[in-house]
């Protein structure tokens, strides 16, 4: 038992070791170079600090994030990309065996789908009017309708209890028995629906072009925009600052938030429409088959008609990746992985570094099936795909998040649980005027401004009321120097004295024209002068 517990304990610490390396801030300072000794202490405590904190995070990944990803691994010369679903399914365990599945409805297609934060219910939305929505961790059906009218899109509020579904005239809100709550008449023909659950508003784009955002808490119409780009159902929130992406027909993705009339960011991305947009759950990658964002707000992902994929970088508004490759729905995945859908065929890319994204899996259906909306699940490996024949499910190993935090979201919560989350989410509801592209700029200092300096008209309209002052002051009588002469003297200093900082103000306004104009700087001399004047020097 010794040896194998001493085996045990090696392993242990190879492990942590491994897990601090991760965590550490790259190699050290060299302090045996340094002379000054102020410095070297200060570095070695700096040194100290850092394997510290990189030891602690290194022990609370262990104990905190037992889980880890697994992505498919190749042997020699394989290709993960030409692993079939059916060779995964027979090696995975038997509850994810059970995850994958293919739902026929030919009659009422093509759908959209839709997730809740947690990942346990979907939200199905059937072009000809069948709504549905399914418990996908106990595979139960909970609800199922029909609206006998054209749905666009669907999108859950801020739980399960309520969604929003943007139908022929007008979005409305159901619960989850199915019964309609509201009409949302203000918002028009809806054709893409988001909703941003830390401002608890709904987003709208209909087909005037016209972006409207509503409080869904208290019913307040926040903002309605006219984007001046035409019609467009390519619309996508970015998770990290909450701001809407929108791909229009003429290749532009602008980015939008509720209190600005014009876009923050207006993108020229394709020679082309826009396909889709969607962001990186990460919050830093935007794609489009038109946009999506990099694990951080710093990425963004667009596809449109010109057949092109490209990976943008926010901070810099620069392409760091393209693909020749149509899309018409992207997503991705809480690990960082892209799902694109063509036709009848879904690729998905993954990040082996540096952002070079390559081609991990390849799914492709019976020919004839259109895909529409492709969707990760989160905290699961599993790829949602709403299509023109039904719904379909598939593994995509690596994909979800393994360790999940209850107090964000709890696949698991029980009925007093949600209740909680819900009145925290309201009580922690943010202002629409915390979003902005820099999420990071809120609790800071602003800069002080810069003094504007008055214009010359201003300056001289205080001169005059300072020396109207300064005439109507009155000296008091001294003897011999209440002379009438010098009473006239002393006044006009005091007029002097009090014009002369204004005169230095209107100086600055003009350019300092006390400076006199040297000749040949723009001063045109007669012909017999000419040749006494500087020529300039090339």
């Amino acid at each position: 038992m010794a040896p194998a517990r001493v085996n045990a304990e090696k392993d242990a610490d190879d492990e942590l070791e491994m897990k601090v390396e991760k965590y550490s801030r790259g190699k050290g300072a060299d302090l045996k170079a340094l002379r000054d000794k102020k410095l070297k202490g200060q570095l070695a405590v700096k040194e100290k600090l850092y394997g510290q904190s990189a030891k602690a995070a290194a022990k609370a990944e262990k104990w905190l994030m037992p889980s880890e990803e697994g992505f498919l691994e190749p042997d020699n010369l394989e290709k993960t990309y030409r692993f079939p679903q059916e060779s995964i399914v027979k090696e995975v365990d038997i509850l994810s065996s059970r995850k994958p599945f293919d739902m026929i409805l030919p009659v009422l297609g093509p759908y959209t789908i839709e997730y809740t934060s947690n990942g346990r219910y979907m939200l199905v939305g059937g072009r000809k009017g069948h709504l549905a929505m399914m418990d996908m961790l106990n595979m139960d059906l909970i609800k199922e309708f029909q609206v006998r009218e054209t749905v666009h899109d669907v999108a859950f509020l801020h739980n399960e209890q309520m969604y929003a579904v943007a139908q022929k005239k007008y979005p409305y809100i159901y619960n989850q028995h199915g019964v309609e709550i509201h009409c949302l008449k203000e918002h028009g023909k809806a054709l893409k629906l988001q909703f941003l659950p830390k401002h608890f508003l709904l987003a709208s784009i209909n087909s005037f072009g016209q972006l409207h955002y509503q409080d869904v808490s208290t019913g307040e119409m926040i903002a309605n925009y006219r984007t001046g780009l035409g019609r467009t159902d390519v619309m996508r929130v970015n998770p990290y600052n909450a701001v809407i992406g929108l791909g229009h027909a003429d290749g532009k993705v602008t980015m939008w938030k509720p209190t600005s009339v014009k876009p923050l960011v207006t993108m020229l991305c394709h020679h082309g429409p826009v396909t889709a947009v969607a962001f990186d759950r990460g919050g830093h990658l935007m794609a489009t088959a038109g946009v999506d964002f990099d694990r951080g707000g710093h990425l963004m992902a667009t596809a449109g008609v010109d057949s092109k994929i490209k990976i943008w970088d926010l901070r810099k508004y620069e392409v760091i990746k393209s693909y020749a490759a149509p899309a018409q729905s992207l997503d991705f995945s809480q690990k960082g992985l892209l799902a694109c859908s063509n036709g009848s065929q879904v690729e998905i890319y993954r990040d082996f570094g540096g952002h070079d994204y390559r081609l991990y899996m390849k799914h492709r259906m019976m020919k004839g099936y259109q895909f529409g909306k492709v969707l990760f699940r989160p905290y699961e490996d599993i790829l949602g795909i709403g299509h023109s024949m039904g719904l379909s499910s598939i593994l995509v190993p690596g994909s979800g998040e393994p360790n999940f935090d209850t107090f964000i979201d709890n696949p698991m919560e029980t009925t007093k649980q949600k209740r909680e989350k819900e009145i925290h989410a309201l009580l922690d509801k943010l202002p629409p005027d915390t979003i902005m592209l820099n999420p990071n700029f809120i609790a800071t200092v602003r800069a002080p401004k810069k003094k504007e300096k008055k214009t010359k008209k201003e300056i001289e309209e205080e001169m005059e009321e300072a020396i109207e002052a300064t005439k109507n002051t009155e000296h008091k009588k001294t003897k011999g120097r209440s002379k009438p002469s010098k009473r006239a003297k002393k006044k006009e200093e005091d007029v002097f004295r009090a014009k002369r900082p204004f005169l230095e103000q209107s100086k600055e306004v003009e350019g300092r024209p006390d400076k006199k104009q040297r000749i040949g700087e723009g001063v045109e001399l007669p012909k017999a002068l000419q040749r006494f004047s500087k020529k300039p020097q090339s």
